[in-house]
């Protein structure tokens, strides 16, 4: 009678004719007196024995195994049993009880098997590449049975994962997850960052008035951090002073106006780098009138050829605080207005 038994170290199995307990992390083989396809252990059993290949490890009561691990449980007449403790890889293998009755020899065969879960032994350390090369990741699993191929997302079930030219939208964590089946999937993650120079994504042109408060925005995305500088129109580097402060936080770099005046007023240009490169926008502080300004009116001009064309002219020409005063306006002269007609003059001789 043959039958092959899985060793797990989380639930055992066991045929009809054979079984196997977990105790403790310890493997018990039992034989066991059933029916007449099993052989019967009783008095008139002369001569008794459990093997391991051909190694004897009992006869009896008498212990010819030099293993510690292996122990005697039980040996009467209806039970001889051994056990195993801290079960090893290499105790798989078939094992044999044999015994003498009725001048008749007996013999069961029972083969052990013994699984491990799987786990990941080696995997590729953390990496730091620039954007554009090429990146080369490994996951290592061992198991009994064979481990499924480790898999890396979000790429897919591999043991090797190649990404050629990295893009930046690709640096993150990659997870290796490896399955026999035995017990829960073991997990490791490795990784990847993507250097690439700055990319200013955020610059707006910004109104202000006189005493109020203003700021101008820098965003730059970049690995590593970028850092920020401003300069003036005319190449200054922009300083914090009583009216002006500099305020950079991770991504972004803020110009605060506390209290703007006139020589707030003009071009700034956000620079921004790391190792790998610079990237620079300029954006314009401007000057916002206020919907209850003086009216004005737009300076107009004609063409040379329109008094010929009518000899009589309506000028009407809407002032500056009829417009909502959300409209900005192109600048504004202190010009002298126009009169505006009430009744049609003649232009001309």
């Amino acid at each position: 009678l043959r039958s092959k038994i899985y060793l797990n170290t989380l639930t055992p199995s066991a045929s009809a004719s054979s079984k196997l307990e977990l105790a403790n992390g310890a493997a018990h083989l039992f034989f066991l007196v059933l029916s007449s396809h099993r052989c019967r252990i009783d008095e008139e059993v002369t001569h008794k024995a459990w093997l391991n290949r051909s190694n004897i490890l009992f006869t009896g009561t008498d212990k010819w195994s030099l293993d510690k691990r292996v122990t005697l449980v039980n040996s009467n007449n209806s039970d001889f049993s051994i056990h195993i403790s801290k079960v090893q890889v290499t105790d798989e293998g078939p094992y044999t009880c044999t015994f003498q009755a009725y001048n008749k020899p007996r013999i069961t065969h029972v083969y052990l098997i013994v699984q491990v879960p799987a786990r990941i032994v080696n995997i590729s350390k953390d990496v730091s590449v620039n954007e554009g090369e090429n990146v080369n990741l490994f996951c290592l699993a061992v198991g009994r049975p064979e481990p499924t191929h480790p898999s890396a997302d979000p790429l897919g079930d591999i043991q090797f994962l190649d990404i050629t030219e990295i893009k930046r939208q690709q640096g993150e964590d990659y997870e290796c997850i490896t399955n026999n089946g035995v017990a829960p999937p073991d997990k490791r993650k490795v990784k990847v960052t993507v250097n690439y120079p700055p990319m200013i994504t955020d610059v707006k042109n910004m109104p202000a008035q006189l005493g109020k408060t203003a700021i101008l925005r820098c965003e730059a995305m970049a690995v590593p951090t970028a850092s920020f500088e401003w300069y003036r129109d005319d190449h200054r580097p922009v300083e914090n002073d009583n009216t002006l402060r500099i305020k950079n936080e991770k991504t972004r770099s803020l110009l605060l106006f506390t209290n703007v005046t006139d020589k707030h007023f003009g071009n700034y240009t956000c620079f921004a780098s790391n190792r790998l490169g610079a990237s620079n926008a300029s954006m314009l502080l401007f000057r916002k009138l206020s919907h209850t300004h003086d009216p004005y009116i737009f300076p107009l001009s004609f063409p040379p050829l329109l008094p010929l064309l009518s000899p009589y002219l309506s000028i009407i020409c809407p002032s500056v605080s009829s417009f909502p005063p959300n409209l900005l306006l192109p600048s504004l002269g202190h010009t002298k207005p126009l009169p505006v007609l009430d009744q049609p003059r003649k232009i001309g001789p």
